[in-house]
């Protein structure tokens, strides 16, 4: 049992099944599921994934003998590179919609645009020293390379925000965002002074 938890194929066939899932339902039924529910359901598991990815830390602080925050801590990568490749998705799913390169970059200067693109710049970086020879390789340059998940995160917000329809949905998610980096930012505090 032990071995098919610690299974990084099975957790990326587990964290594949929404994209496939979308996937699916495009080609099997374009009429019904279409560019515009692709486009957000990809978005949402980009920024679901990406609030699972920060959630760890503070998880891993108040729970951190538990065996399950263990193994959290020890997947927090694949889940940020889980939420990198739906932010993919999304892009392609646009950029194939819009094929246009005038289109692209008319549209470009859009805030709600703006937005999302520099998260997408900012998660590149990211996603690609997501493996263990870039972590040995950066050394300590690795954390701070990755703090750059703080920022992007704020811009997959923004984007989501200025980019629905209706903003509630979005709104919720961002409170979410904020507890958890509030509730990270007490417990590191906390240790700190003990």
């Amino acid at each position: 049992m032990r071995a098919i938890a610690n299974s990084r194929p099975l957790l990326w066939l587990i964290l594949a099944l929404p994209g496939l899932w979308m996937v699916g339902r495009w080609v099997l039924t374009p009429n019904s599921y279409g560019y515009g529910h692709a486009i957000g359901d990809s978005g949402d598991w980009a920024a679901w994934l990406l609030l699972v990815t920060l959630a760890v830390t503070p998880i891993r602080l108040a729970f951190r003998k538990r065996n399950w925050a263990v193994w959290l801590m020890r997947r927090r990568r694949d889940l940020g590179v889980a939420s990198f490749a739906y932010a993919a998705f999304h892009t392609g799913i646009y950029l194939g919609k819009k094929v246009d390169p005038a289109i692209i970059l008319s549209e470009a200067g859009e805030p709600y645009m703006l937005a999302g693109w520099a998260a997408l710049a900012l998660y590149v970086p990211l996603a690609a020293t997501s493996n263990d020879i870039a972590t040995r390789a950066l050394k300590r340059s690795w954390k701070t390379l990755h703090r750059l998940v703080y920022p992007a995160a704020i811009l997959v917000f923004v984007h989501w925000v200025l980019s629905a329809f209706d903003a509630t949905t979005a709104w919720i998610h961002v409170g979410i965002l904020v507890a958890i980096e509030g509730i990270r930012i007490v417990l590191q505090m906390r240790q700190r002074v003990t």
